[in-house]
C-alpha cells in the first residue's frame, strides 16, 4: 500500500517503523526538518515509568505502558540503537521533611493497580547498594521494571534509518494544509494515498478542537563527579523532578545538530536530563529563570556535586494533550489520527500505534 504519514515526531516514526516492517511504501510529511529536534519526542527524557506515572494517570496508561516496554527493544534495534534501552528500575525519594508526600505518592499508586502493591520501601543501606552516591536518604522506594529509552538517540538514529530506506519518500519542511480520508492537501494540490496517518501533535488543532499544549522545560547537565545509574525522582510539595542518566549522551550520534552546537558531550562525563516543568501554556520560548532556579535548586539537594555540573543545554517544548490527558485514536475509511500522548510519549507510543493499526488499517 502507498501510505502517507503527516507528522514525523515520535508517533510518526514509530508508525513508519511498523509499516515498513510490513512492506508498505511511505511518504512522510513534516513542516520541520528530518533531524526531528523540533519534536516533543526529542525534548522528552524518554522515561518508561508505568507505575510512577499512575500518580496523575489512569490505569489504562499503566497497561499501555507495560505493553510499550515490551515493544521498545525491537524498535530500537531496528534503527541501530543497541545501548539506548535500560530497565533497571526507578528510585523515588524525598527529603525527610517531605516523607508524607512520598508515602502519599506510593499509596496512590497502590490504590490504582494491583501490581503496585508489591512496591516496598527501601532503607538507607538498601538504597546505598542500588545507588551508592544517594546516601542521604533514610527512606525511598525502588520500582522494578521501569527504565528509559535514550530519546535523543532514537530520534537521531531513526532519522538515518528512515531517510535511507528505499521505501520512504520524506518531504520535510512541507506544510500540509488539510487531511482527508486517503488524501493530503499541500498548497491546494491534492495527493491521494491508500491510507493516511495524522500524527501532527499540536499541528492537528484544526481537527481536534479540544487539543492543548502543555509546556515542559528540561535541563541537560554534565558531570564527571556524579554517578547515578538509574532514573531518580525527588518528590517535593512544590515541584517534582526527575534525573535521568544518559551515560554516553550524544557520543556516537552523526548529527549536524550535535557536532555544531554547544552540547557535544565532554569526554568521560555523564549526561543527566533533569526535568520537567509542567505549565499550561503553548509558549515554546526558552526556559524561564524561575523554572531554571527550581530545577537546579532541587537537583543540587539530591547530590551536592551537581553544584559543579555544567549546564550544556536546555530544551523547551509543548506536549499535545486533551482535557482528560488520555491519548486518542480516531479511525475512519483510509484515515487514522493519533494524538494527545501528553507527558507519556515514550511510555505509550509503541502500544498506541499497535492498537491504532489493529483497529484501523489492519482491521
Amino acid at each position: 500500500m502507498n501510505i502517507a504519514i503527516v507528522g514525523t515526531g515520535l508517533v510518526g516514526r514509530v508508525l513508519a517503523l511498523n509499516l515498513l516492517k510490513d512492506g508498505h511504501n511511505l511518504t512522510l510529511f513534516d513542516k520541520h526538518g528530518k533531524d526531528g529536534v523540533k519534536a516533543a519526542g526529542f525534548t522528552a527524557a524518554g522515561m518508561l515509568a508505568p507505575f510512577a506515572e499512575l500518580e496523575t494517570a489512569e490505569s489504562i496508561i499503566f497497561d499501555l505502558g507495560v505493553r510499550s516496554i515490551a515493544l521498545w527493544p525491537d524498535l530500537l534495534k531496528k534503527v541501530g540503537v543497541y545501548d539506548g534501552f535500560q530497565l533497571a528500575g526507578t528510585i523515588i525519594t524525598s527529603h525527610p521533611q517531605d516523607l508524607n508526600e512520598l508515602e502519599h505518592f506510593i499509596a496512590t499508586l497502590k490504590n490504582k493497580v494491583k501490581e503496585a502493591k508489591e512496591i516496598d520501601f527501601i532503607n538507607k543501606e538498601e538504597l546505598k547498594e542500588l545507588e551508592p552516591e544517594l546516601n542521604n536518604y533514610n527512606k525511598s522506594f525502588y520500582i522494578k521494571n521501569e527504565g528509559q529509552v535514550d530519546s535523543q538517540r532514537f530520534i537521531s538514529f531513526s532519522t538515518n534509518y528512515l531517510q535511507n530506506h528505499p521505501n520512504v519518500i520524506w518531504k520535510d519542511f512541507t506544510e500540509v494544509d488539510k487531511i482527508e480520508e486517503g488524501s493530503v492537501y499541500i498548497e491546494n494540490k491534492k495527493e491521494e494515498f491508500d491510507w493516511v496517518f495524522d500524527s501532527r501533535g499540536l499541528g492537528a488543532k484544526e481537527h481536534f478542537k479540544d487539543l492543548r499544549g502543555v509546556r515542559g522545560e528540561v535541563l541537560w547537565l554534565e558531570s564527571n563527579d556524579i554517578n547515578i545509574t538509574r532514573p531518580t525522582r525527588l518528590l517535593h510539595p512544590r515541584y517534582k523532578i526527575y534525573i535521568v542518566p544518559r551515560q554516553k549522551g550524544c557520543e556516537g550520534i552523526d548529527l549536524e545538530y550535535c557536532s555544531d552546537c554547544k552540547i557535544t558531550q565532554s569526554k568521560g562525563s555523564i549526561r543527566y536530563i533533569v526535568g520537567a516543568t509542567e505549565i499550561e501554556s503553548e509558549d515554546t520560548s526558552p526556559i524561564s529563570v524561575r523554572s531554571s532556579l527550581e530545577l537546579l535548586s532541587a537537583v543540587f539537594t539530591v547530590h551536592p556535586s551537581f553544584g559543579e555540573a555544567r549546564v550544556v543545554n536546555t530544551e523547551t517544548n509543548c506536549r499535545p494533550a486533551f482535557k482528560d490527558n488520555l491519548p486518542r485514536i480516531e479511525n475512519s475509511h483510509k484515515l487514522t489520527r493519533i494524538n494527545g500522548l501528553y507527558r507519556h510519549g515514550y511510555l505509550l507510543a509503541p502500544a498506541i500505534v499497535e492498537k491504532a493499526l489493529k483497529e484501523g488499517i489492519y482491521k
